[in-house]
C-alpha cells in the first residue's frame, strides 16, 4: 500500500424508500453484489449476493431486507468486507433492482428512493436515483483491487432497463468512468 492509503475496508450500502401509495402494489427494491475473478474482471460474476444469500465466505451479506419499504430510516441494508476477500477476488459491483411483480416498475415510480455508501462513519456516497429515472435497476457502485491490494471505490450510478435476473447477469460489464 502506497504511503497513508489503506484503500476501502469494510463498506456499508444502504437503501431506503418509502411504502407505495394505499391500493397500490408494494414496491420491493433488492441490494445485489456481484463479485469478479482477477483473471476475469468483466466477465461473468464469480458469485453474486442478494436476498436470501450470502458470498460463500461470509464477507458480503444482507444485513436487512424490505419487501415494501416499511420502517423507519433505510429498509435494506447489505455489508461488504473487502478488507477480508480473497485475493482472487479483483472486483465487486454492487447494484438496486426492483423486483416486477406484480407491476413493472421504475425509479420514477418509487416513492422517494434513497441510496447511502459509507464507510465506517464516512459517507462515500448519497443519491436519490435521479439520473435514472425511467430504469428498471442500477449499478450504484464498483469496487476494483489496485496491484497494492487495496481496494478503490470508483462511484456511480448507471441504469439499467431490463429483467431482474438479466441485471444480475451484466451488471458488470464495462462501466462508464
Amino acid at each position: 500500500m502506497n504511503g497513508l492509503n489503506k484503500g476501502i475496508g469494510k463498506v456499508e450500502v444502504a437503501l431506503r424508500w418509502d411504502p407505495s401509495p394505499a391500493g397500490q402494489p408494494p414496491s420491493d427494491l433488492d441490494l445485489v453484489a456481484a463479485t469478479y475473478l482477477a483473471n476475469d474482471p468483466y466477465g461473468d460474476p464469480a458469485y453474486v449476493v442478494y436476498f436470501d444469500s450470502r458470498s460463500p465466505d461470509g464477507t458480503i451479506y444482507l444485513n436487512r431486507d424490505s419487501k415494501d419499504g416499511k420502517g423507519f430510516g433505510y429498509d435494506e441494508v447489505m455489508t461488504l468486507e473487502l478488507e477480508r476477500l480473497a485475493p482472487r477476488y479483483a472486483r465487486v459491483v454492487v447494484g438496486v433492482a426492483i423486483q416486477q411483480r406484480p407491476a413493472h416498475r421504475t425509479f420514477v415510480s418509487v416513492a422517494n428512493p434513497g441510496l447511502r455508501i459509507r464507510e465506517g462513519y464516512t459517507d462515500l456516497t448519497e443519491d436519490d436515483f435521479g439520473q435514472v429515472l425511467g430504469a428498471t435497476a442500477a449499478t450504484v457502485a464498483e469496487f476494483v483491487r489496485e496491484g497494492s491490494g487495496a481496494w478503490d471505490y470508483r462511484p456511480g450510478i448507471q441504469g439499467f432497463e431490463g429483467d431482474p435476473a438479466d441485471f444480475t447477469r451484466t451488471m458488470g460489464a464495462t462501466r462508464r468512468s
